[in-house]
């Protein structure tokens, strides 16, 4: 059972404060120069909370996506054409897919991949014990962690495509986090836990503290160095925190408003009913039950750290 502290004035978030805050301090909310056009489900002056109509119905299955990564060692990376040794690190990760629907949800692919990343250049891969790092250049300032994260988003995208082409069906996609890098895959939404940028403005962001349980915001639309469909909605929580249990979505470009809007009533009705539970995990509920346990499944398919470590430790000296 969820316990939520509050007096006059006064809420906690039920966000466990170790992973950081679901929504940042004002402070530190970065402005957004985003270009947004908020009419296009109903006109600005009529926004409010909006409940998804009674025909919407959520999909008989849903596909979940999400990767996580591993720092295994920082390294020296030897330069083979004599010059001074380079920074880098080597770092597993993994991406999967869990299969929701009426029978439960249960994992259907899983993918493992290592790199070493560094800006030395013609490297060659690095073995260590029974496992081989592939050597990646990076550039630039990249000390190798957006290297890493690229290569991790691409594993999710082949990932998502060979399991899709393997079974010949098009899901309904949830991909965990910012549609960004993903946008070209069919039937896909991003979906977002924490917020770190303010998009909205004041008064269309009073309407996202004003959802209850089961309801979105309208549909908007968003242009930066991409674009896409966006809406907030809450899912199951007692807490009377501001934004507690608000997540974002996000569709592609390409949809039609009507089918955006529509996309936005399905994934509605179909997340709350998956929310994570404080008791099971500490980012509930926005971290929702089936990533969780993906999350934990690719965590140990990384392996055991200190195994890696120490194979790292002793292919530096033989």
């Amino acid at each position: 059972m969820t316990t939520t502290f509050h007096a006059p004035g006064f809420s906690v978030d039920p966000w466990d404060p170790g992973y950081g805050a679901s929504l940042a301090f004002e402070a530190e909310m970065e402005g957004s120069s985003a270009a947004l056009t908020l009419d296009i489900e109903i006109p600005i002056p009529q926004w409010r909370p909006i409940t998804p109509c009674s025909s919407a119905k959520a999909p008989d299955t849903l596909l979940i996506a999400d990767g996580v990564r591993r720092i295994d060692a920082r390294v020296w990376v030897d330069d083979p054409q004599g010059g001074m040794p380079a920074p880098g690190i080597a770092a597993s990760y993994a991406a999967g897919i869990v299969r929701c629907g009426e029978q439960g949800a249960e994992p259907v692919a899983v993918e493992v991949m290592r790199g070493v990343f560094s800006p030395a250049k013609g490297v060659a891969d690095l073995v260590a014990g029974p496992v081989t790092y592939t050597a990646f250049e990076v550039t630039g300032d990249d000390d190798g962690s957006l290297a890493l994260q690229q290569k991790l988003t691409e594993l999710e995208v082949d990932t998502v495509r060979d399991y899709r082409s393997g079974t010949g069906h098009d899901e309904l996609l949830l991909v965990d986090g910012p549609l960004r890098g993903r946008t070209h895959l069919h039937h896909a939404v991003g979906y977002v836990k924490t917020h770190h940028t303010s998009y909205l403005p004041p008064a269309q962001s009073a309407v996202v503290s004003d959802l209850k349980p089961g309801q979105r915001t309208p549909v908007f639309f968003m242009g930066t160095n991409w674009s896409r469909y966006a809406w907030y909605l809450r899912l199951p929580t007692v807490s009377a925190a501001p934004w507690a249990g608000i997540a974002r979505c996000e569709a592609g470009a390409e949809l039609s408003v009507e089918e955006a809007v529509a996309l936005a009533d399905q994934v509605t009705v179909a997340l709350p009913p998956i929310a994570g539970v404080d008791y099971k995990d500490p980012r509930a509920p926005q971290n929702l039950v089936p990533i969780g346990g993906l999350e934990k499944l690719l965590r140990h398919r990384l392996g055991d750290a200190r195994l890696l470590y120490r194979a790292l430790r002793t292919a530096a000296v033989g």
